[in-house]
């Protein structure tokens, strides 16, 4: 699929941020991708891949590893934050100035503050308004995208231009994207769906089985829609990519980062032994404070998202936390 080559700028050189830009490289853009660590760019650079966080995924030759955040993005027609959620608003103003006016801002990480309680587009709308904000979401694991296997996402906007102009820079024939106007609704599917994997995991971890990984799937969409609507989403959205697609790869894969946090607390290790010896962020464990406090002032019912609140903050032993929801009160399905 022949692309307009570009000019990109990749924040963030996990395994997502390091498979978007090898992914962009691979379709024939210039791609520079930024990690905090110089040194540990520089040696990136020369290995050629990211040895960390996607080991075995070659870089092509159009894509580089730099240290040097300004020019990263400085006159880039693309750029593209990858960084945790927490620290997104952070890392874009210290380079705000140098993103170029009327540029693509694509947003790949899904979370909401704590502090604020702000979705990422509410982010980029604070730091960066001189930018077209775009925001990537939908059921894509950075090692088989890296790998090259077949994946499909949305790309959503309030400006139409914006979203067709990502997707066509993302679109090839192994990564098929769709695009959305409901911005809301794609960053709250994204975002939720790392407390449902939380969720999820706790269970397989208790070896509770398939019939309640099924219940915590649908129920847990239940609530992203509920909350979604509220902030004037559209509930189709979240029957989608960036909503039941993005839900079930998370809650079900051996890949999901949120689902093996769930996992390893259901099988009794503390959420601090857990986070000590992983690599990368789950973002599920900060967004699942974010959800809960965004939830009590929206007043949705979010049961499944307050459960796993309690055994994250609260100290409630895991396996209570399916009993808990179990022996709620009685009510209709949709309701």
């Amino acid at each position: 699929m022949a692309n307009e080559r570009l000019e990109v700028g990749v924040l963030g050189a996990g395994s997502w941020g390091t498979a978007l830009a090898k992914l962009l490289a691979d379709s024939g853009h210039v791609v520079t991708l930024w990690g905090r660590s110089a040194e540990a760019m520089r040696q990136m650079d020369q290995a050629r891949e990211n040895t960390t966080y996607l080991k075995g995924v070659r870089f092509p030759d159009r894509l580089r590893a730099t240290g040097d955040l300004a020019a990263t993005v400085r006159g880039k027609v693309m750029v593209l934050s990858v960084v945790p959620s927490q620290v997104t608003r952070a890392t874009l103003a210290a380079c705000a100035s140098e993103i170029p006016r009327g540029a693509l801002l694509v947003g790949a990480s899904k979370g909401i503050e704590n502090e604020t309680l702000a979705t990422m587009d509410q982010v980029f709308e604070d730091v960066v308004p001189h930018a077209r904000a775009v925001f990537l979401s939908g059921p894509s694991f950075a090692r088989e995208v890296g790998r090259g296997v077949p994946t499909a996402v949305v790309a959503a906007s309030r400006d139409g231009e914006a979203a067709q102009a990502a997707q066509r820079a993302f679109s090839s024939d192994r990564f098929r994207v769709y695009t959305s106007d409901d911005v809301v609704g794609v960053e709250i599917g994204g975002a939720l769906k790392n407390v449902m994997a939380i969720a999820s995991g706790i269970s397989d971890g208790l070896e509770f089985g398939y019939n309640t990984r099924a219940a915590i799937i649908t129920r847990g969409l239940a609530e992203m829609a509920r909350l979604a609507v509220k902030r004037g989403g559209n509930p189709l959205t979240l029957a989608g990519l960036a909503g039941m697609g993005d839900l079930v790869l998370t809650c079900t894969g051996d890949l999901s980062r949120n689902r093996h946090v769930g996992v390893e607390l259901g099988r009794g290790r503390t959420l601090e032994e857990i986070l000590g010896a992983m690599k990368e962020v789950a973002e599920g464990v900060r967004t699942t404070k974010s959800a809960h406090d965004l939830a009590r002032r929206e007043g949705v019912d979010m049961p499944i998202t307050a459960a796993v609140h309690a055994v994250l903050y609260g100290g409630k032993p895991p396996r209570e936390l399916v009993i808990d929801l179990m022996n709620r009160s009685l009510k209709e399905e949709r309701g």
